[in-house]
C-alpha cells in the first residue's frame, strides 16, 4: 500500500453491507484521508460509529460525491443505476456491490485473487459478484488453473442476512415462537425459514432457474473467462444467520489427484483448507463468518463425472460476498499502481 491516502465514500453506508464497509476499512486500516457516509433523505443526520469518532450522514446525491476518489456502493442495483454514472463524472472510481453493472460488457467483474487485470481497462465503474457465486470460486478457481474446468454444479445454502436484517428478525422471532409454542410468522419469505429449507433465490425465470441460479452461471463465465463453460446451479435459503455455503461438483479437461487439488488450494490467496474427514474437520459457516478467506473441504472424487472433484466452500456473505472484496479491489489496485481514474 502507498503512502497515499484517499477520500472514500460509502453509498448505503446505514445498511448491513455499508455498515461492513466501515468496520473493515477501519480494522484493515484501508488508508483514509476522508470517509463520507452516504444514504437515503430519511437517514440524513444520523450519527454513525467510524473508529470511535461520531461521523453525520449525508444524502447520496450527485454534488455528495465532489472531491472523492473511491466510492464503494452498497446500495440497491436502482440506485447504483442512477448515482454511479454521476460519481464517473465527478472523477471517482465506483466499486458497486449490486447487480445492475455485473454483466456490461465494459464493466470489469472482479474478484481480485482471480482476475484483478480486468481493473486496468475500467471506465469509472468496476462491480463485485454475487456473494454466492464469490464463495463458489475462491474453491472452484484454483482447481480450474490446475486441472482446466469443462463443466461445473452448483448447490448453495444461503443465510439468511443475504436477505436483509428484516430476514434475520424474521428467523429469530420464528426460533423464539417455536419454544414457546406459539405460532411462526412469515413475512419475508413465501415460507417458514426457521427449521426448513427453502429452494428459491430471487425470482423465477422463464427457464425454471432463478435470479441467483443465472447469476452464478453467468458471472462464474465472466470472472474466470470461460464464455462456454457448462454451468447449473440450484441455490438455497437456509437458516443459517450469516455465511453462505456451496456444494460444487466439477468437471475438468485433465485427470485430477486429491494432493494436487489440496495443494492447490492451500496456495490459493483465497482460501483456507479445512479438510481432514479423519477427524471430521470441514468448513462451516460459524467458522467462516467474518473471515477473510473461504473455507474449503470434504474434497473427493466425484463418482459422477469423468475427472469430477466434488467439495464444499463456506464463506462469509457480508464480507467476501459484499463489503471485504470491494475493499480488497480497491486495495490491489492502490498496491499494483492500477489508476483508480477511468481509463
Amino acid at each position: 500500500m502507498s503512502n497515499k491516502t484517499y477520500r472514500v465514500g460509502i453509498v448505503g453506508a446505514t445498511g448491513a453491507v455499508g455498515q461492513e464497509l466501515i468496520s473493515l476499512l477501519v480494522s484493515r486500516n484501508f488508508p483514509l484521508a476522508e470517509l463520507r457516509l452516504l444514504a437515503s433523505a430519511r437517514s440524513v443526520g444520523r450519527l454513525m460509529d467510524v473508529g470511535g469518532k461520531k461521523v453525520t450522514v449525508r444524502e447520496a446525491t450527485p454534488e455528495a460525491f465532489e472531491g472523492l476518489d473511491i466510492a464503494l456502493f452498497a446500495a440497491e442495483g436502482a440506485i447504483a443505476k442512477a448515482l454511479a454514472p454521476e460519481a464517473v463524472k465527478r472523477g471517482c472510481l465506483v466499486l458497486d456491490k449490486s447487480s445492475a453493472y455485473r454483466m456490461y460488457a465494459d464493466v470489469p467483474l472482479v474478484l481480485p485473487e482471480i482476475n484483478l487485470e480486468a481493473t486496468r481497462k475500467h471506465k469509472g465503474i468496476i462491480a463485485s459478484p454475487n456473494c454466492s457465486t464469490s464463495v463458489a470460486l475462491m474453491g472452484l478457481y484454483p482447481l480450474h488453473k490446475a486441472f482446466g474446468l469443462k463443466r461445473v454444479i452448483f448447490a448453495t445454502y444461503q443465510s439468511v442476512s443475504g436477505t436483509g436484517a428484516d430476514a434475520i428478525d424474521e428467523l429469530e422471532a420464528q426460533v423464539q415462537a417455536y419454544a414457546k409454542g406459539q405460532p411462526l410468522i412469515h413475512k419475508v419469505y413465501p415460507y417458514q425459514i426457521a427449521f426448513n429449507l427453502i429452494p428459491q433465490v430471487d425470482s423465477f425465470g422463464a427457464d425454471g432457474y432463478t435470479g441467483e441460479e443465472s447469476k452464478m452461471r453467468e458471472e462464474s463465465r465472466k470472472i474466470m473467462g470461460l464464455p462456454a463453460l457448462k454451468v447449473s446451479a440450484t441455490c438455497v435459503r437456509v437458516p443459517v444467520v450469516r455465511a453462505h455455503s456451496v456444494a460444487v461438483n466439477a468437471e475438468f479437461e485433465m485427470p485430477v489427484d486429491i494432493a494436487a487439488a489440496r495443494a492447490a488450494i492451500a496456495a490459493f490467496a483465497g482460501a483456507t483448507l479445512v479438510d481432514d474427514i479423519a477427524n471430521k474437520i470441514y468448513p462451516t459457516p460459524l467458522d467462516f463468518s467474518r473471515q477473510v478467506k473461504c473455507g474449503v473441504g470434504r474434497i473427493r472424487l466425484d463418482t459422477a463425472l469423468d475427472n469430477g472433484l466434488s467439495f464444499w466452500v463456506s464463506g462469509d456473505n457480508l464480507w467476501k460476498g459484499a463489503a471485504l472484496n470491494s475493499i480488497q479491489i480497491a486495495e490491489a489496485m492502490i498496491r499494483e499502481g492500477i489508476s483508480l481514474r477511468a481509463s
